[in-house]
């Protein structure tokens, strides 16, 4: 994560928590006057539409308040969905034996783009079996752009 992901983690959390949410992360794409800030809820009886409606009235306020993005930005909260995306190492941990789908900041043997399951987890790493070849990957958890799991029908 970023600085600025890391702090509207925080402001995000504190606004969220106390209405019983989970915040599964944040999404900061910032692209000027078209710049999105995606929150991501669950809750152990899932995430309905009103839920949404209630958690961004209730971040919008807090960010009203503490004003962390300059400009504007367009605010989005949303259910995880069947392709969930995994932001912490507890997230890996929860899905372990589950196929994902992750970009990579950096190339990794020239690549940023690994689709695989998830074989291992510790705090700093996440380990792949690629799900063409079966080969095993670790990558550093500092390094995922984006992940998501891959729905299985």
């Amino acid at each position: 994560m970023t600085r600025v992901t890391d702090s509207l983690t925080e402001l995000v959390a504190s606004a969220v928590e106390p209405l019983g949410y989970e915040l599964l992360g944040v999404e900061y794409l910032s692209q000027g006057r078209h710049s999105v800030l995606r929150v991501y809820l669950d809750s152990p009886e899932g995430i309905t539409l009103d839920d949404c409606e209630r958690a961004s009235r209730q971040i919008s306020a807090v960010l009203d308040v503490e004003d962390p993005i300059h400009g504007q930005y367009t605010l989005e909260v949303s259910s995880p969905g069947v392709d969930r995306p995994l932001f912490t190492a507890d997230h890996y941990r929860r899905f372990q034996g589950q196929p994902v789908s992750l970009r990579t900041r950096t190339p990794v043997e020239g690549r940023r783009k690994f689709t695989g399951t998830i074989t291992g987890v510790t705090d700093e790493t996440v380990t792949l079996a690629d799900l063409e070849s079966g080969e095993h990957r670790t990558l550093e958890l500092d390094n995922i752009e984006k992940a998501n799991l891959v729905p299985q029908w």
